[in-house]
C-alpha cells in the first residue's frame, strides 16, 4: 500500500455519526499496525450521511474537510493519499473456490496469477450488478489438504484458492467516491468498515480459532466473522445508534439531541434496582418555562432501550445462523463501534448471542488521544493496521489485476516478466 508523498499514512472513517481522520507515520517497532504513530486526530459530526450512504454531499463535504483539516493541523502536514472505510450499500459476502493445475512443478507467482484471475472472474460474473470492493484471501489448499497460508514454493498436483469477495451497490460506492473526489482526496483503497476495525481490536488467537466482530455504529451495525487468521463473512444489520435515540426522542417527546444525551449519561441495556427511583430530567420538545422539563424515572428510558438493543442483537443472531458460520464464528464475540460503550450492551450481547463477549479497543496503534482510544475509532485506528496486516490483500489485488490484463501487449508483458 502506498505512502504519502511525505511518508505518512492517512485513514479517513467517514461514518453515520461522526467523521474521523487519523494521520499516522509508520514506526519501526514491529508491533501490530505496521507500528503506527497517530500524529494528527480530525473529527467532525457526520452531515449528510444515513446508514453510511451519502445522502447529502454538500453537507458531507464540509464535515470531512472539517474533519480533514483538524488533522492535518495538528500534524502539521497535507495530506492528499487517504484509506477509506466504507460501511454503506448493502454489503454481501461470498466466498469463491477454485483450483488449477501446476502439473507437479513448484509452485509460483504465475500459478498465484492464474488461480486469482480465475477466482475474481468468477467474483465478477456473481456480481449481478454489484461492484467489488474488497478481495480478502481466505486461504489455500494443495492436493486436497488445506491451511496453507504461503503456497509459494510448495510442489503438489493442484491448487487450491478460496476467496472472500465483498461486493456493494453501485450507487452508494461512486457516490463515496465523489465525496473524496470533491474533498481532493484520493483513494488509496477501499476497505470495508468490519474488516478495519478488526484489524485493530482482534488478537492473532481470536483470529484464528474463531471470532464475532460487531460494530455498533450509528445507522448500521456491521458483522464479520474471522476464522483460521482471515475475514471469512461479513454482513450487515440495518439497525443502530441511531435508532435508540429516534426512540428516546419519540417515546419521551424530546428532542434528538437531548435524546442523544440522556441515552449516553443515563441510559443502559441492562435494568438496576434502583431504576425505578433514580429520576432523570427530559426537557419537552417545542416548549419553555417551567413546563419544559418532566421527570422520569430511569426504568422509563431503560424500557426504551433495551428492546431495541435485544432486537439489533437478535438480529446479529439470526444473521450468523442463517449464513451457516455460526460454529465456524467460534464462542467469542467482539463489540467495537459507539454502541458498545452504551451500559448493558456487553451482558445483553453474551446472553443474546450465548457467546463470551468483550468490548474491542484499537491495538498496537500509538499516539492516540484518550478521547480517540475507545471502541467508537477502533475502524480509524484498524485503517492504519490495514497497511501492515493488510498488505497481502493489496498485493493480490495487484495481483489479480495484472493477471486479468487482456491484449495482447499485457500478455506480451507478462510473459516477459514470467520468464526473464
Amino acid at each position: 500500500m502506498a505512502l504519502g508523498r511525505n511518508g505518512l499514512v492517512t485513514a479517513l472513517d467517514i461514518g453515520s455519526t461522526k467523521v474521523c481522520c487519523f494521520i499516522g507515520r509508520p514506526e519501526n517497532t514491529g508491533g501490530r499496525g505496521g507500528g503506527m504513530r497517530v500524529i494528527g486526530i480530525g473529527h467532525q459530526v457526520a452531515m449528510g450521511m444515513r446508514a453510511g450512504t451519502v445522502v447529502d454531499i454538500d453537507a458531507a463535504e464540509e464535515a470531512v474537510r472539517g474533519a480533514v483539516d483538524q488533522a492535518e493541523r495538528m500534524a502539521k502536514e497535507q495530506v492528499q493519499q487517504v484509506l477509506l472505510s466504507f460501511s454503506g450499500g448493502r454489503p454481501v459476502s461470498r466466498l469463491i473456490d477454485v483450483e488449477t493445475d501446476i502439473a507437479g512443478h513448484e509452485i509460483g507467482e504465475r500459478d498465484l496469477k492464474r488461480a486469482l484471475a480465475q477466482a475474481h472472474l468468477l467474483a465478477r460474473r456473481s456480481a449481478e450488478g454489484r461492484e467489488i470492493l474488497n478481495v480478502i484471501p481466505a486461504g489455500y489448499c494443495i492436493d486436497g489438504t488445506p491451511g496453507f497460508r504461503e503456497p509459494r514454493g510448495m510442489y503438489g498436483s493442484r491448487l487450491g484458492l478460496r476467496l472472500h469477495v465483498v461486493s456493494a451497490e453501485v450507487g452508494p460506492l461512486r457516490n463515496l467516491k465523489l465525496l473524496a473526489e470533491r474533498c481532493h482526496l484520493d483513494i488509496s483503497a477501499l476497505v470495508v468498515a468490519p474488516y478495519a476495525s478488526g484489524m485493530s481490536t482482534l488478537v492473532e488467537d481470536e483470529i484464528d480459532l474463531g471470532v464475532t466482530l460487531i460494530d455498533l455504529g450509528g445507522g448500521t451495525t456491521d458483522v464479520a466473522v474471522f476464522y483460521d487468521g482471515h475475514m471469512v463473512h461479513t454482513d450487515q444489520v440495518p439497525v443502530g445508534g441511531n435508532h435508540v435515540t429516534n426512540d428516546i426522542a419519540r417515546g419521551l417527546s424530546t428532542s434528538a439531541a437531548h435524546a442523544e444525551r440522556l441515552k449516553t449519561l443515563h441510559g443502559s441495556a441492562v435494568a438496576g434496582p434502583d431504576d425505578e427511583h433514580a429520576m432523570v430530567s427530559v426537557p419537552r420538545v417545542g416548549e419553555s418555562g417551567a413546563d419544559a422539563m418532566q421527570q422520569i424515572p430511569r426504568s422509563m428510558l431503560i424500557g426504551i432501550i433495551q428492546p431495541r438493543i435485544e432486537e439489533t442483537l437478535e438480529l446479529v443472531r439470526d444473521r450468523l445462523q442463517a449464513s451457516g458460520l455460526a460454529r465456524t464464528a467460534g464462542r467469542r464475540a467482539v463489540l467495537t463501534g459507539g454502541g458498545a460503550l452504551l451500559t448493558g450492551v456487553r451482558e445483553h450481547a453474551a446472553r443474546v448471542l450465548d457467546k463470551q463477549v468483550r468490548v474491542g479497543r484499537p491495538l498496537g496503534v500509538h499516539g492516540l488521544a484518550e478521547a480517540t482510544e475507545g471502541p467508537a475509532f477502533a475502524a480509524a485506528a484498524g485503517l492504519l493496521a490495514y497497511l501492515d496486516r493488510g498488505a497481502g490483500q493489496g498485493t493480490m489485488e495487484t495481483m489479480v489485476e495484472e493477471s486479468l490484463g487482456d491484449g495482447r501487449f499485457q500478455r506480451l508483458g507478462r510473459w516477459f516478466k514470467e520468464n526473464f
